[in-house]
Formats: structure tokens, sequence, C-alpha cells
């Protein structure tokens, strides 16, 4: 396999008026070539401009100039072109092992045409919208006051009723509509809008509008089938910018979901055109390890992977001002890369979280104790991973939607969610910061569809359901997620994985929100609760061990803590939280005297009681009061 050991430089391209250079990392390649082209669009086909065989072309227009490059040391090509190429569109084309290879826009464009098959020559300070050197992101106490929320950008905002002009694009985000869109998670309270991947992937931008994002075609440029126009280079981008700024002007910051675990294809990808083989593992019979499920997998150890993962990391914070990053199948990646990652952007804004998924989805060609998996989290300070123990103790297993747990009476799964209520700092977790808490995302049932599934009973109790999950997310230790619409039991028509699937299933519809006000706004105060008191997000770990007990309780399916919130200063001293999962009203023993009970039976209240030593917890619901 190649081996590299040269100062990693991604900067493709370099205008200037008078002439443009062109740069390539392309260590095998016999012969480079540059071709400037008029058109940024690809008339047909997605598999480069031209066959892997050098055979005929397969786009209508020719290119105004095509120039051979010059070996350079380290790998590099290097070329420059006479003239003023300012909005003109470019591919780059190596010549290996006696044929010329496909097309491809390099691995680092920053501005591409339609479909992302040319790369494009272009001003980025004019995709800056009016104010962007001012923008800003909210400011970020610690991690631990962190609450996420995730959505697909035409999810949030296609539906008829959404109230949004630029439905499913890029500039929803920036409109006001008082109970939906962005005015609705200001209101819900979360600190942290994840949207899923948002960078250029594979596919027709016009004929398949959508696509959750998770085939990567250009790293480090925004999807135009959120722009207005995805034939114009610039739209995609100052778009993402307008996003990202009225996110910002409305006190959320922005996550992107980034997926460098994988490429789209293999074999005609941007990075095997440049440097076949050499961004991906192999098994020891030559074919491509597939430890993410889709055909392939990145080597992040080796040094020019690594080095293009920090570099585009950075670049979406410094061009784009994104505030945290969530890692697509982390668990392929090596610890030592995702350490080099946090220690890159700390050097840049410290106040940027990271976290992702600790886990792949198989085996990898790679030693497996070199790997970012979720059990070796504490070896990667600051970096956090999904606590996928306390979502399947909650509602049941990933990979069975038929089998219920505790939110049917199941019992069994007690100690997982004492587990996560710990932040899993009793386990992988050296921090509480580092396990996400959650019990529902875009790649499974909603949490509304899970309950339905799987517990008997009315529409009522789906509801209670839904309060008690997110009762228990909010106040986990961890840093809590909510998928989008779960708060108020939004509907994916009981698809468990509906990236395929239509607006019809993916889609939240709004009016929903008016039909469930009261799951709403119950969620909306345990949120503001969690953000009030300090007690529910210590945001370390030898305070969370010294503050939190645990109670004797009789039988299964109810799990009581109390909070010591003297521990990290909080106005609320001795704290009771009790989760009932199930069918029956269950009675918990507590010290007598005065309380104020801020969480009963499914309501939100700020009621003076007085507990005689003991005090009932209604099925299917939380407890939660100080004394």
């Amino acid at each position: 396999m190649l081996s590299c050991s040269v100062k990693p430089d991604f900067n493709e391209c370099t205008y200037s008026p008078k002439s443009t250079s062109f740069k390539l990392w392309a260590p095998t390649a016999d012969s480079v070539c540059v071709s400037i082209y008029a058109d940024g669009a690809v008339q047909r086909g997605f598999g480069g401009l031209s066959t892997a065989d050098g055979g005929s072309d397969v786009s209508s227009d020719a290119p105004l100039v095509t120039k051979l490059m010059k070996k350079s040391s380290g790998g590099y090509w290097k070329t420059s072109i006479d003239g003023d190429l300012m909005n003109r569109f470019y591919t780059f084309r190596i010549f290996q092992d006696g044929r010329w290879l496909a097309e491809c826009p390099g691995i680092n464009a920053h501005a591409v045409g339609l479909n992302g098959r040319r790369a494009a020559i272009i001003d980025m300070k004019a995709t800056d919208p009016e104010g962007w050197d001012q923008d800003k992101a909210p400011e970020l106490g610690g991690y631990d006051d962190i609450i996420i929320y995730e959505t697909h950008h035409r999810d949030f905002s296609k539906s008829d009723d959404s109230g949004m002009q630029n439905k499913g694009l890029f500039l929803a985000w920036t409109e006001d509509t008082g109970d939906t869109g962005i005015d609705h998670l200001v209101d819900l309270g979360v600190t942290h809008m994840h949207i899923l991947p948002s960078f250029d992937s594979d596919g027709d931008e016009i004929a398949n509008p959508y696509n959750w994002g998770y085939d990567p075609l250009n790293y480090n440029v925004p999807e135009g089938r959120y722009s207005t126009d995805p034939t114009d280079p610039y739209a995609r981008i100052r778009e993402f910018k307008q996003m990202v700024q009225s996110m910002h002007r409305h006190g959320l910051r922005v996550v992107l979901d980034v997926v460098y675990n994988h490429t789209s294809t293999t074999g005609d990808s941007n990075f095997d055109l440049t440097a076949p083989g050499y961004f991906y593992r192999f098994n020891e019979d030559g074919t491509y390890s597939n430890g993410s499920g889709c055909g392939n997998e990145t080597a992040s150890e080796k040094e020019m992977m690594r080095a293009y993962m920090i570099e585009s990391v950075l670049y979406w914070m410094k061009e784009y001002h994104i505030d945290g990053f969530r890692f697509d199948l982390m668990g392929i990646h090596d610890i030592e890369t995702m350490n080099a990652i946090r220690a890159a952007v700390d050097d840049v804004d410290p106040s940027v979280f990271i976290y992702g998924e600790g886990w792949s989805a198989g085996s990898c060609a790679i030693d497996g104790d070199r790997l970012a998996m979720k059990a070796v989290t504490y070896k990667m300070p600051r970096i956090a991973a999904f606590g996928d123990e306390m979502r399947d103790a909650v509602r049941g297993p990933f990979f069975d939607d038929n089998v219920g747990a505790f939110l049917c009476g199941i019992p069994g799964h007690e100690e997982n969610i004492r587990f996560g209520i710990l932040g899993a700092t009793d386990s992988w977790a050296a921090e509480p910061t580092q396990m996400i808490a959650y019990v529902s995302c875009h790649d499974d049932m909603c949490l509304g569809d899970r309950v339905k599934n799987n517990l008997q009973g009315p529409e009522s109790d789906r509801q209670r359901a839904v309060k008690l999950a997110e009762t228990i997310v909010l106040t986990s230790q961890g840093v809590p997620f909510i998928y989008g619409g779960d708060e108020f039991l939004r509907t994916k028509k009981m698809v468990h994985n509906s990236f395929e699937s239509p607006d019809s299933v993916n889609v939240i519809e709004w009016k929903l929100k008016d039909e469930n006000r009261d799951v709403y706004e119950y969620v909306k105060g345990i949120v503001a609760m969690r953000k009030a008191h300090k007690a529910f997000h210590m945001g370390e770990r030898e305070m969370v061990r010294n503050a939190i007990e645990f109670l004797p309780v009789e039988g299964d399916c109810l799990v009581a803590f109390r909070i010591d919130g003297s521990v990290c200063g909080d106005s609320w001293n001795d704290i009771y939280v009790a989760f009932n999962g199930s069918s029956e009203d269950r009675v918990l023993e507590v010290p007598c005297g005065d309380y104020l009970l801020t969480a009963y039976d499914g309501n939100i209240c700020a009621a003076d009681i007085n507990v005689d030593g003991k005090i009932t917890v209604p099925r299917l619901s939380a407890l939660i009061m100080s004394k």
C-alpha cells in the first residue's frame, strides 16, 4: 500500500485575476491534467465526466482548455492557467496503469456546480451575507449546559402546515413563523441544532430532492438540494451561511453531522480518482473493508486522511461558523485521529462540541484496540458518544421494534436507566458530558411510533410514556438529545429506517403540535427546569458521584434517586426524582416534610405539599420534587 510522509496541503485552487494555480495530491499518477469548463452542470450520468477507461465523454459540453500538470515533490502535481477564470469550473483527471481515470473535482473543492461533479472558481467573500463578519455564536457556559435537537432540513419545514415559505431549504431557518420552525426551537429552549449531513452528497440534486446525506461526495461544500438554485455555486454557500447566522441570532448553536467514515461509491469516488487505494482500508484479499456497511471504510490512521479530516473540520468552523460536529460511525475512526481533531478544534474554539456514534456497522480492517469505540470514550477527553444502553432500557432494542422495555412495564431494565442517570460515569465515560442521553434519533422509529408499536392502551398512555421518556433523558447527567418532533409525537408512519421514504413519511406535521400541546408544554417545562438547576447537569464526575444516591424501592419498573443540590451550589438542596414505568401506581418512601412539587402525574406544576413519609408515584409517569 502507498504510504505518505509529506506536509499535507489540500489547497487545490488559488485564484487571481491574471492566472489561477492548481495543485493535486496524486502520488501514484503517471500524468495529471486539469480542465476548465464554462458550465458547472454535468448533463448525463453521475460516475464522473468521462468513463474510467478513457472512453466516450458523457458530458454534452467540451472543456474550454485542458492542461497537463507538472509533477512536484511529495506526490503533488501543479500548474497554472493564465487569464481570469472567475466563475468557471474545473476538474482533474489522472493517468495511471495505462488508462485515464474519470474526471473529478478533487477532494477539497470549496464550491461546485450542479450535482457536485465540477468544482467552481468563485469569490468566497461574495457568499458572505450582510453582517457575516460580526456573526457570533451564543455564549456557552459549559458542555453540561447543552441540550441538542436533531432534525433534517426537509423534514423540518416541508409540510404544508409548516408556515415557512422556503420549504425544505436552508432559508427556512431564517423565517420567523411564531409557533413553528426556528421560533419553536427558541420556545422549547434547546441550545444546539443538530442538522443531518449538509455537505454535498451524491445523486441528482433536482430530480431526487430527498436524501439524508450519508453518501458523501464533496465534504467541504454545502448540499445543493437545500438551496434555492442548485446550479448556482454561490447560492448554496450564501444560504447556508444565512441559516447559521439566523440560528446564532436566535440563540442557537449549530452542529454539523459529518460522515468521514466512508464515501458514497468505491473506485470512482473523488478519493479513488486522485490517489487510488490510499484513503481506504482493505481486507487481506484486496477487497474494500466495509466497516460502514456502505461498501467501504476510510483509513483515518493514514497521515493524509487524518490531515484531511482535521482540515475539513477547521474549514467548516472558520468559513461557516459551525459550533459542533457529530461523527457518523465514529467507531470506524482511530482514537489518535479523534484526539488530534479535538486538539486542533481547541486551538480555534474550545467551546465547539464533538460527539459521535461509538460503534461501526461491521468489522474494520484495523486493530480494534485503536478504534474510537464507545467503550474507550474515556480515552478521548471532551469527546462524547451516544448512550444506547439507556435508550434501549427505556423503549426497547434498536434491532427489534416489536420488543418493549421500561415504558411497557417490562422489568430488568432499571440498572441501565440508573447507568444513564449517572451519565455513564461508572463505565465508559470519564465525565458525564461524554454521554449523549437519548431515546430516539433519525435512523430509528421516532419515539411516538415506537411507543405506539409496543404499548397497548389508549392514546393518553402513549402521551404519558413519551413524557416519561423525555423526563428520563432531560434529568440524566449526560448531554440530552431530542429527535425533532418527538416533543409533540411526530410520526414516520411506523417506518424504522426512512432514508428512502417520501415526504409523506418523513415530514414533521406541525398540526401535531396543537393536537399534543400538553406533551409539548410538559417537555418544554422539563427543559426549563434542567436549565435552571445545576443539579440536573453538574458536568463533573466527582460531583455526580457525591450528589446522587439511588433510593431503595419495592418492585420492578421503578427507579428513584435523590440529588444533594448543595454539592453543586443549586438552590434546590434536596431533590427527589422517581420514574414509574409500570401500569400501576407505586409508593415511594421519602423523608417527612414540606416539598415543592415540580413534575407529577404527567404535569408540570409548582405546588407546595407536605409528605408524611410516603408519596404515590402514578403509573407511567415521573415525579420530581425538592425538599
